[in-house]
């Protein structure tokens, strides 16, 4: 239990780590860090999607022959729609940080943290359904699988976090409030990955169509969102690496503690 409950915070603790650096830094992250932080988490999640979400999914649907890959397929699916739908609706956090036009510095602020809370939904889904697996005493999936994707999404956030408490803070925000606004986006992973966990409980059956569900919605997040990050500019081998590094090390991770 004790290990579940470090679970659910830790993507939380990333936000609030990243919203931490306008007490200590005066300029952005550099970007040579931000690309290798991206990197890194990006071949966590694929690395999670696969070992963590997808593989359980089908072993999960074994009973039904070869015809077990349909739940995994179709929640896969219904995960990418669902992320697409998001980014119909809301600005890109990047097209944000871009915007030009005469917005308001308080539209500005509600835009930034409104795009970074609604992509933070969908990560804290993708924690709960593997740790409500895990409480269903399934198999498949396993602690260290469920820590390494709390860890991964982590990673990935706490760039998320200083890249709505840095703006605000050259827009003549006080620290607190920044580091407050910051925060607050991240709030909804653990409250998610909480009532994904209650609402399975319920839902036992419909597992492997949760857990790839999850699986679609990250590697949305990892195709459109990360990659690009990872690979912009002229030196991006950097990305390249440690995407390497999180695939192999979530790899390693799920085989030994499971």
């Amino acid at each position: 239990m004790k290990g579940m409950i470090w679970g659910l915070l830790i993507p939380f603790l990333g936000t609030t780590a990243g919203s931490a650096c306008v007490f200590f830094m005066k300029k952005a992250l550099n970007r040579q860090v931000q690309r290798a932080l991206t990197g890194f988490a990006a071949g966590v999640m694929v690395a999670a999607s696969i070992w963590s979400l997808l593989v359980p999914a089908m072993e999960q649907a074994s009973g039904m022959g070869p015809w077990a890959f349909v739940p995994a397929v179709a929640g896969f699916w219904l995960g990418i729609l669902f992320l697409l739908l998001l980014d119909t609706v809301i600005p890109h956090l990047h097209m944000d940080n871009q915007a030009e036009g005469p917005r308001s510095r308080l539209a500005r602020t509600t835009m930034m943290v409104l795009a970074v809370t609604l992509h933070n939904i969908p990560e804290g889904m993708a924690v709960g359904v593997v740790y409500a697996g895990l409480l269903s005493g399934s198999a498949e999936i396993t602690a260290g699988g469920a820590f390494a994707l709390a860890l991964g999404i982590a990673i990935q956030n706490f760039p998320e976090g200083a890249i709505i408490s840095m703006p605000l803070r050259a827009e003549g925000a006080g620290k607190a409030k920044a580091f407050w606004y910051g925060t607050l986006s991240g709030a909804v992973e653990p409250l998610g990955a909480l009532l994904t966990i209650l609402a399975a409980g319920a839902l036992v059956p419909a597992m492997p169509y949760l857990l790839s569900f999850a699986a679609g919605a990250m590697l949305y997040v990892v195709v459109e969102e990360l990659i690009p990050e990872m690979s912009e500019g002229t030196h991006s081998n950097i990305g390249v690496l440690c995407f390497s590094v999180g695939f192999t090390l979530m790899m390693a991770l799920d085989v030994a503690l499971g």
